[in-house]
């Protein structure tokens, strides 16, 4: 690893941890982890998807429904919300010069309410945080299970 931010700006590590806090007590877990698993995917984080999914199937999800994360679109495991879930994820974490698209938007709108939806893109939000952090860090998922 490069650095350990934690060590090093631990006030910084904090902050970014009263998010994950806030997150994990006002979004659903089962879509909290989905939507955690695919921005790490989309990251590359080999860490954070590594920690994802082990923390899914320990909360009783299914191999089957993690793995077909990674082809959500195409899969018919997913219900509408953890689908316009996992397509704003997508928007965020991809975020181009032109934003999250109306479509994609309007969709999770139709289905989350305004709270919701706030406790969900800070969750996508946060996630893109420790993400970033730790690719760019090169921090390395435990050898051992």
């Amino acid at each position: 690893m490069r650095l350990n931010t934690s060590e090093v700006a631990p006030e910084a590590h904090q902050a970014v941890m009263g998010l994950e806090k806030y997150v994990r007590a006002n979004v659903e877990p089962a879509v909290l982890e989905l939507v955690k698993l695919r921005a790490s995917m989309l990251n590359g984080c080999a860490f954070c998807v590594d920690m994802h999914s082990t923390e899914a199937l320990h909360g009783g999800e299914s191999t089957r429904r993690l793995f077909a994360v990674v082809a959500w679109r195409e899969a018919p495991f997913f219900t509408e919300r953890e689908r316009t879930a996992l397509a704003l994820t997508d928007a965020v974490t991809r975020l181009g010069e032109h934003g999250v698209p109306d479509e994609v938007w309007n969709a999770a709108a139709a289905v989350w309410s305004e709270k919701e939806l706030a406790d969900l893109l800070m969750a996508i939000a946060t996630i893109n945080v420790w993400n970033r952090l730790a690719v760019t860090t090169r921090k390395q998922p435990p050898t051992e299970a």
